[in-house]
């Protein structure tokens, strides 16, 4: 076959041009790091790539969304804190103005120092987290929560819990609403409450109290009316009655299913009335026991009638403390599993990087010993080219 020239120097050039590019390609590759340069290198590993690439930064922003969620609960559950120690102190104070030794004057000292920590409950209540949203008010972030309009106290945010997604598939709520916390409280022992008539006019006053017998306590409401110091009956809703007895200070009083002490010498026609718990704001648990020790004290009936508010009280502060007790212990759980979201997304990031490793980036050893062998190639064809562009029949004539 023959061969001009021109031919021979086109063919040449063209062989140190794909030379030339290939040894281009090798040394982006080596200084990128990178074996895809193009998504034509390799359309597959480009598309998986791209893949690998989505998934982790999702997988970041799902970290970001649980620093998030767990610098709020963090601040939700310090301040769940503070609320437990106003209310442990408001127990203190009114178990110590529970006391026969305390004059009127006193207690109404303690009253003070007891709203002044309703005052403080309700800063908690409307307390921000650092981007300045409202901890507590559901999704109306932007809502004061808690307002108060003399000794009421009303919530003004919704019953939503703000989710965030922290995982594939993984959502937890970053709060909890102020009406869970604050007002729906359950009064009494959680199923039952008693309290005593505000007309009665003897010294009986209601002690510990329980169902013993859930299966026999149908959730009715029932008065034990006392007919003399000495006599009593169960009355139901209806005016029924359900049973009586005698009655000696520090007896139990016993009836469907439920058994109530009641001590001190009630009067006729005084009542105590037992009905199923209802939910009531620790607010309003807090007013009532201040103006409980507010009221003045002049003889043993109106000492027993506060000492019965009183009572009232602590055992409805004893429910508050169990309620933020229980949406602490939630806090704390959506904590944990925070920690562990964070972690399992950590493990999942990192096979997700190795992955992509593998497909995108180089084999240094492997594209040097290219990148010599290219480099060799290449010289080689140069001296090729410029040896055989100097042979001529000429040269021989």
């Amino acid at each position: 076959m023959r061969v001009s020239n021109q031919g021979s120097y086109l063919l040449g050039l063209q062989a140190m041009q794909r030379l030339q590019q290939a040894l281009d390609v090798t040394q982006r590759q080596i200084s990128s790091g990178r074996r895809i340069l193009n998504p034509s290198d390799d359309p597959i590993g480009s598309a998986r790539a791209i893949d690998l690439r989505e998934s982790i930064s999702r997988i970041e922003q799902f970290d970001r969304n649980a620093t998030i969620a767990g610098n709020r609960l963090s601040q939700e559950e310090a301040t769940l804190g503070s609320v437990n120690n106003v209310l442990q102190r408001v127990r203190e104070l009114t178990l110590q103005a529970n006391n026969a030794t305390q004059s009127n004057e006193t207690r109404k000292l303690i009253a003070v120092e007891i709203r002044e920590h309703l005052d403080n409950l309700q800063q908690l209540a409307n307390q921000k987290d650092g981007n300045g949203n409202y901890l507590f008010a559901g999704n109306q972030v932007d809502t004061r929560p808690v307002t108060r309009t003399g000794s009421l106290f009303t919530y003004n945010g919704d019953q939503g819990q703000r989710r965030i997604q922290i995982g594939e598939g993984r959502e937890l709520a970053d709060s909890d609403p102020g009406s869970e916390v604050f007002f729906r409280v359950r009064t009494g022992i959680g199923s039952i409450s008693v309290s005593a008539a505000g007309a009665n006019t003897g010294t009986g006053m209601f002690g510990t109290y329980s169902v013993t017998d859930p299966t026999q306590y149908d959730a009715g409401t029932y008065e034990v009316r006392f007919i003399d110091p000495a006599n009593y009956e169960v009355l139901d809703s209806g005016g029924g009655v359900v049973t009586s007895g005698t009655f000696a200070t520090g007896d139990n009083i016993s009836f469907r299913g439920v058994e109530l002490t009641i001590t001190g010498a009630p009067a006729a026609n005084d009542v105590f009335t037992v009905e199923p718990s209802q939910t009531q704001s620790m607010f309003a648990t807090i007013d009532n026991l201040a103006s409980a020790m507010e009221s003045a004290v002049y003889d043993d009936q109106s000492r027993a009638a506060m000492n019965n508010m009183l009572n009232e009280g602590l055992l409805n502060l004893d429910q508050a403390l169990g309620n933020i007790l229980d949406v602490r212990t939630r806090v704390g759980s959506r904590l944990a599993a925070i920690e562990n979201q964070v972690d399992s997304n950590g493990a999942t990031k990192l096979s997700l990087q190795a992955t992509l490793a593998e497909i995108r980036d180089l084999d240094y050893a492997e594209a040097i010993s290219r990148l010599s062998a290219e480099s060799a190639a290449l010289e080689a064809a140069q001296k090729t080219f410029t040896y055989t562009q100097q042979l001529s029949l000429f040269n021989y004539l």
